[in-house]
């Protein structure tokens, strides 16, 4: 007598890792407050904030992920405070916008022998 024939199981399948749909909001500090939607029609991703109302839109292709679009507004909010610190710089650095007047005394500290062996008669202005 032999033994019963029992069916053999198939492959286990390895559980598919899912990525975060719902994010920590970059201006609330809420965690699970981002939610992202994407349109496959329009190729438009979309991320709004539950607490705030913060929204952002960004281009999306085939392959996108809500993590994609989370990853791109991190992007422009860091393109947007750095733009805003180098227009700050540029303000702290930048005059009132009016040309001063030199007089002959302050033109005279400003002008300077240019120092050759071969002609002493020229002179370099440095303003």
């Amino acid at each position: 007598m032999g033994k019963r024939k029992t069916s053999s199981r198939g492959p286990v399948k390895k559980a598919k890792q899912r990525l975060d749909t719902t994010f920590t909001c970059l201006f609330c500090n809420h965690e699970s407050s981002i939610s992202c939607t994407i349109d496959k029609k329009t190729n438009i991703g979309t991320l709004n904030c539950k607490i705030c109302g913060q929204s952002f839109q960004s281009p999306i292709n085939s392959l996108s992920e809500p993590i994609d679009i989370y990853s791109n507004w991190i992007d422009a909010c860091e393109a947007v405070a750095e733009e805003e610190d180098d227009v700050k710089n540029e303000d702290e650095y930048e005059d009132d916008g009016e040309e001063e007047e030199v007089g002959e005394e302050q033109m005279q500290t400003r002008v300077r022998p240019k120092v050759e062996e071969e002609e002493e008669d020229e002179y370099e202005v440095f303003n």
